[in-house]
């Protein structure tokens, strides 16, 4: 997948990172708008290309009184809002067949979330519809298995398949990242680091998940060292008041100098 194919994609001749970054889930217009400017300013300051994300319905949740989105079509509009406001792409996760052709209807790029890379049906009805799949890898999968997702992919027709690694469970309630994994996945896909996911505490007993947000830049750091593709962080104004993985996230107003710290650093790895 050749990453200037995506539509509205900028800076895809700055030698840089590509980034996907937005709030885990759309919880408003208003708000879906304002972190979209922020990391649109911030990213073509920086000259690296940008995709939107934000989730228009979250499927996989601990209980079953936690945020899960605010309507499938309200929250895809935004998202297409949010493309044709700052000419942006957008990526959105996908939970059953039958949303990929509707939300393909609205966005970009098609995300796989972890939990269902190996569900068949769902992988190859993202893939028939043209659109870039980004794929999680599993939890519980090896880098090398993630093979076999991609190659549904390229079965079903297409070759715009994208993996992402967001860490592996270590033990019950925590999640490392193997950074062998990048190049292994590297030699069969383009392939994302997901920032923020690597470092969520799953399985916690209130039925919330957990979080380390203060080793972001760690963990984003060896991913640029260790020549990742692409970069994924979910950010927000206000995160400890997001209705969905605050934990985790990164805050909106530490976002450039993040940024700005990584792409110092993609620009010595491609001096070497």
């Amino acid at each position: 997948m050749i990453l200037s194919e995506i539509p509205n994609i900028k800076n895809t001749d700055a030698n840089n990172f590509f980034l996907l970054a937005g709030p885990c889930a759309i919880e408003s217009e208003e708000m879906a708008l304002r972190i979209a400017e922020k990391v649109v300013t911030i990213t073509d300051k920086l000259e690296i290309p940008y995709i939107f994300k934000g989730s228009f319905k979250k499927a996989n949740r601990s209980r079953i009184d936690s945020f899960t989105g605010i309507g499938d079509e309200k929250a895809l509009k935004i998202l297409r809002k949010v493309s044709e406001t700052f000419n942006v792409p957008t990526v959105t996760d996908i939970h059953e067949v039958s949303d990929a052709e509707k939300a393909a209807a609205y966005v970009d790029v098609l995300q796989i979330p972890a939990f269902l890379v190996r569900q068949t049906d769902l992988v190859v009805a993202a893939a028939k519809t043209g659109k870039v799949v980004n794929l999680k890898k599993g939890q519980f999968m090896s880098p090398g298995a993630m093979k076999h997702a991609v190659q549904k992919v390229k079965d079903a027709g297409s070759n715009k398949a994208w993996v992402t690694d967001r860490g592996t469970m270590f033990g019950y309630q925590d999640m490392i990242v193997d950074f062998r994994g990048i190049p292994e996945m590297r030699e069969f896909a383009p392939t994302i680091l997901d920032v923020t996911h690597s470092l969520q505490q799953p399985n916690q007993t209130a039925g919330v998940t957990g979080g380390r947000p203060e080793m972001i830049e760690t963990i984003a750091r060896a991913g640029i060292v260790n020549n990742v593709d692409g970069l994924f962080i979910e950010t927000h104004f206000d995160p400890k008041n997001a209705k969905s993985d605050g934990a985790n996230m990164l805050h909106l107003d530490n976002l450039e100098s993040l940024l700005s710290n990584l792409v110092a650093i993609r620009k010595t790895i491609n001096n070497l």
